[in-house]
């Protein structure tokens, strides 16, 4: 299927779809194999608005084209040791937009330019945003782009790797979360391929 044909059948998908492309705790890595659902349900702009930056709000997010998200969340479980460079969040979101383009928009002008527009500010719980800088990542079937976020704050520094990529008007996103200043791009890159892939068949499913 060529790219172009491939955006077409994602204006059959629907939002009751997005459930069905994050993925599952048997589609995990094996570093994720032992861990646990946390956070899993629908992300509506509301709920967006209310963890983000100074500023996010329901409207700037329905401006930009998004209608809705589904996200699902894995962390440790209470017997496992927390120690520098543990991964101590996975989570995959499938974001729907209007249309394409709403979708390139938002990578570059609200998750990168939000998030390098915010260093050094405060990001709740007594964290501060300490550095943020642009990775490389490869291998996906349309645009992607990609963060390594390094927070500080009473509990000590923690890093995210976050990968955004576009298959026609879906947002793809996968985040690991680890103790410490590390780089996770391979490893966030193994989530977001096998979310990309999911993504694709549900769009398949879906025509």
């Amino acid at each position: 299927m060529t790219s172009a044909a491939l955006e077409r059948a994602t204006f059959r998908v629907a939002e009751g779809d997005l459930e069905y492309m994050t993925l599952d705790k048997a589609d995990l890595p094996p570093e994720f194999q032992g861990y646990q659902p946390v956070r899993v349900g629908v992300l509506d702009n509301t709920n967006m608005a209310e963890h983000g930056f100074a500023g996010s709000t329901e409207a700037r997010f329905r401006r930009a084209g998004r209608i809705n998200g589904y996200m699902r969340e894995f962390g440790p479980t209470a017997e496992m040791n927390i120690y520098d460079g543990f991964n101590f969040v996975g989570s995959t979101v499938a974001h729907l937009f209007d249309r394409p383009e709403s979708v390139s928009g938002w990578m570059t002008d609200i998750f990168l330019k939000d998030f390098e527009d915010n260093v050094g500010e405060s990001v709740g719980d007594g964290a501060q945003l300490i550095s943020v800088q642009r990775l490389e990542p490869s291998g996906f079937f349309d645009e992607s782009v990609a963060l390594k976020v390094l927070q500080g704050g009473p509990q000590g520094v923690v890093s995210s790797t976050v990968i955004d990529f576009r298959v026609g008007r879906i947002l793809g996103v996968a985040f690991v979360g680890t103790v410490g200043d590390h780089d996770r791009l391979e490893l966030a890159g193994q989530l977001a391929l096998a979310l990309e892939k999911k993504i694709v068949q549900v769009v398949l499913g879906a025509v």
